[in-house]
């Protein structure tokens, strides 16, 4: 068969599995994506499709805000609902190089979320740090912090908050001495934990649970008596009551999976002692954001 008549009968086949509007659209963004010196061709990029990758991990890259950011296999893929409220929480807050703000972004991944409010804020208003304990997830969120242009260290040269730094940092939130490196107290403390339920999981999308990272979908450890999901709010709760984590005035933000906002909103209640809080909804009138103030 000839390439052209084998991209033909590809895409005929993407129409069917993903409706032709959806079909088309990726379609466009697989041929923007070739590159002449590029091994990878469209009909294998088709292949990929068709066997449920999802297509952030074949273009590599995906758009958040006004970002573009390197995307890898296994590490979870940032969605549109976090890139709502990433950018809301950007805009109800205004940092300057005089009352500079430090972030901490708990179960980090790509870096997303503390990479796009330092793209946003003020150049020398902003230090972030990224915790996650996967391997791959810290490499990617250096080489998207590099993409960005946004310094993954604080060299020595440099004056405090001179730029906006992201510094990734591997390991457990649940280990204490993980605090020696990530220098609190933190202003604002941003979360997208798993939180998918053991019994949701087999649900997933192919192209969810075939390709990302269980660790990073479910929401209670293997080890965990829980099953509710909601494993790592508990565990983020008990490091919010910590002495010094946060600073008078700090903010909270947690996202969260459906059905679950009342109970994390209650969590941070009445385990970090956070009266203050408000749940958000993403623009498809889901309850996404759990968020307080101390």
């Amino acid at each position: 068969m000839r390439t052209s008549d084998s991209v033909k009968h590809l895409f005929a086949r993407l129409v069917s599995s993903l409706g032709r509007a959806t079909a088309t659209r990726e379609f466009k963004w697989m041929k923007q994506a070739l590159i002449p010196s590029h091994s990878l061709t469209l009909p294998a990029m088709l292949q990929r499709r068709l066997s449920g990758e999802p297509l952030q991990y074949i273009l590599g890259t995906t758009p958040f805000g006004p970002l573009d950011l390197l995307t890898r296999p296994p590490t979870l893929i940032p969605r549109p609902e976090t890139e709502d409220w990433t950018l809301r929480l950007a805009d109800m807050l205004s940092p300057t190089p005089h009352r500079p703000l430090t972030v901490l972004d708990l179960c980090t991944g790509t870096g997303c979320i503390p990479l796009l409010l330092c793209h946003l804020w003020p150049p020398g208003s902003t230090r972030a740090y990224g915790l996650d304990i996967s391997k791959d997830a810290i490499r990617l969120a250096m080489d998207n912090a590099a993409r960005c242009n946004i310094p993954s260290s604080q060299p020595s040269s440099l004056t405090p908050y001179s730029q906006n730094v992201f510094i990734p940092v591997l390991g457990d939130l649940r280990d204490p001495d993980v605090f020696k490196y990530l220098l609190p107290p933190f202003d604002i403390i941003t979360a997208n934990p798993p939180y998918i339920p053991k019994r949701e999981y087999d649900e997933l999308p192919i192209s969810v649970k075939d390709y990302e990272d269980p660790a990073a979908l479910l929401g209670d450890p293997p080890d965990s008596e829980e099953q509710d999901g909601l494993t790592y709010y508990r565990l983020i709760s008990q490091l919010l009551r910590q002495k010094g984590m946060l600073r008078d005035g700090s903010i909270v933000a947690l996202e969260v999976g459906r059905a679950q906002a009342d109970a994390v909103e209650g969590i941070l209640q009445q385990s970090a002692g956070l009266r203050n809080t408000q749940v958000w909804k993403d623009p498809w009138n889901v309850k996404r954001v759990v968020l307080a103030r101390t």
